[in-house]
């Protein structure tokens, strides 16, 4: 089986596949203090639970967008594998099927890679892509393959977090749609303010992407598919159109199909 692991700013994923069914996925919180020792540990136990062994792991691969965690699951990978993981970053990028501007070669999150190399070799047509995570980001690939670049903007949660933690009276709230866009208590007045207020930054980024894509690369608007991800996209999705495939383990299907392309797929 592949082992992949994906390190977020709050959650760290970490998933199993056989050949390309994802069997096994769990979740741990994102803590750059807690050493190898510990997140061996916790990935033991979790695993032990499932009843798999790291006997049947044969490769692994590894996406981070926090430094710090990169050589604690280093650790942690070589452990249970006895090798070291493909870590995902620029040295391995020419072997992708996608292409990167230069510019943001060395810049660009390694997850919103593995989200561009699935949406493209899933669908071999323009895409968007709008992952919901710590970060509310828009990653534009044209029909080519080509990578043309992202929008992002803090994601839901980091907004809601920021009120609350920025204001003497005002409460955190769950991430949900009120009644309407006329809050009559807070609870309602920030849902209001932040659901629908992203709603129509979501809808109106995508058209202006759209439209942008269309001048960049000719291709038609109609013809750009989106694509969310990313575990609060669930907040919006009941409210909006705009989103023609929802897949919440994309990232994890990209750093299996990048896998295969570097040759260390089970």
């Amino acid at each position: 089986m592949l082992l992949a692991v994906d390190i977020g700013n709050t959650n760290i994923v970490v998933a199993l596949f056989h050949k390309d069914e994802l069997v096994h996925e769990w979740r741990m919180y994102s803590d750059s203090k807690r050493t190898a020792d510990e997140y061996s540990s916790i990935l033991s136990s979790l695993m032990r639970d499932a009843g798999v062994t790291p006997s049947a792991i044969s490769s692994a691969i590894l996406s981070s967008v926090v430094p710090l965690l990169i050589g604690p699951f280093i650790t942690v990978i070589e452990r249970m594998t006895g090798s070291k993981p493909v870590i995902v970053g620029p040295a391995m990028y020419d072997k992708l099927p996608i292409t990167l501007p230069e510019s943001a070669v060395h810049e660009i999150g390694t997850d919103l890679v593995s989200n561009a190399v699935e949406a493209w070799c899933a669908n071999k047509c323009p895409c968007i892509v709008v992952d919901f995570g710590t970060a509310l980001t828009f990653t534009s690939i044209n029909a080519a393959g080509d990578l043309l670049g992202v929008a992002i903007c803090p994601g839901l949660r980091t907004a809601v977090n920021a009120l609350f933690n920025n204001t003497a009276q005002l409460p955190s709230v769950p991430l949900e749609a009120p009644p309407d866009s006329i809050g009559t208590n807070t609870i309602h007045s920030i849902q209001a303010g932040i659901v629908l207020g992203y709603k129509g930054l979501v809808e109106s980024l995508i058209a202006q992407t759209k439209s942008d894509m269309a001048k960049k690369s000719g291709c038609r608007e109609e013809e750009i598919k989106v694509i969310a991800t990313g575990g609060l996209n669930s907040v919006l999705k009941p409210i909006t159109n705009v989103f023609q495939t929802v897949d919440k383990q994309l990232t994890l299907k990209g750093l299996n199909r990048i896998a295969s392309f570097m040759g260390c797929k089970d």
